[in-house]
């Protein structure tokens, strides 16, 4: 990041004092207050002067005044009431930033965000990281490209490859490339959490994997996969699909995919063949 447009530290104990306020664990606040750790995140990002950046858990403005050095305009989410008068006051310099007080997961993106090809920078609450993800990415505008911290060992499973797959890196994965850019250990926050972060990047595809007509099929099929993730594929699917067993397995047999294998073992690849044949008997 241009040295010009780093802004000065933010005193964040200072601030919490000021205003006789404590972090609350009940909505999982845990300040980034690290210098080096917020310019990290904005670079990785790449914001362009031309970008528009929807930044989710404003906190104290401490992010936020990096991305309004970098971006066209910034509108920061922020869901908890007792820091708004805090942050009004930190970025009331900042002409570019839009300040929205609400629930991002009742906030629709595409009434919050104007144009296309926006960014999503943040430092979330661990306690949503999926519910996040899906609500960005399941929303009529997505973002072209997603950097946020999170708890590293979710930023693993995202990351995943097959024989460690979850549903949450398969929800992710058939919509971009994501990949850990950064590591912030936990004396980079105030207050400290008990586990270090990563920075997580994914870089949105302009379609996704799956056909947009037969995403509802493939998540009915990823999530039965994983209803019961102990068991092979041809009980835990013939169970979250209602099939018969014949059924399920003549399914993953003719998309030369073994029964006997578990959900986590397989690619999204083998996700997609299975997709479009449920997809297809489903219509039949």
């Amino acid at each position: 990041m241009d040295p010009a447009l780093i802004p000065t530290p933010l005193n964040v104990r200072n601030l919490l004092r000021q205003h006789d306020l404590r972090p609350r664990k009940s909505l999982g606040q845990n300040f980034l207050v690290d210098h080096g750790a917020l310019e990290k995140v904005v670079d990785v990002a790449e914001i362009e002067p031309v970008d528009v950046v929807l930044e989710i858990g404003a906190g104290l403005g401490s992010l936020t005044r990096f991305l309004s050095n970098a971006a066209r305009k910034v509108v920061a989410v922020e869901l908890d009431a007792k820091l708004i008068p805090i942050l009004e006051t930190v970025l009331g310099p900042e002409g570019n930033v839009e300040l929205v007080f609400g629930d991002i997961l009742k906030l629709d993106p595409t009434r919050l965000i104007s144009v296309d090809q926006y960014l999503v920078v943040a430092n979330i609450p661990y306690y949503i990281t999926s519910a996040i993800f899906r609500h960005l990415l399941e929303a009529k505008r997505k973002p072209r490209r997603i950097v946020m911290t999170i708890q590293k060992e979710v930023a693993q499973r995202i990351c995943a490859l097959p024989g460690d797959m979850s549903l949450l890196a398969l929800s992710v994965q058939v919509f971009g490339t994501p990949r850990i850019v950064a590591r912030i250990p936990a004396s980079s926050f105030y207050p400290s959490p008990k586990v270090d972060s990563a920075v997580i990047r994914v870089d949105l595809y302009p379609t996704p994997l799956v056909e947009t007509d037969y995403l509802d099929s493939f998540f009915q099929l990823t999530k039965s996969g994983f209803g019961q993730k102990r068991k092979m594929l041809r009980k835990s699917l013939s169970a979250g699909l209602a099939w018969t067993v014949p059924q399920v397995e003549e399914m993953l047999i003719k998309n030369d995919v073994d029964p006997t294998r578990r959900a986590e073992t397989l690619s999204l690849d083998e996700w997609q063949r299975l997709t479009t044949y449920y997809h297809r008997e489903k219509q039949s």
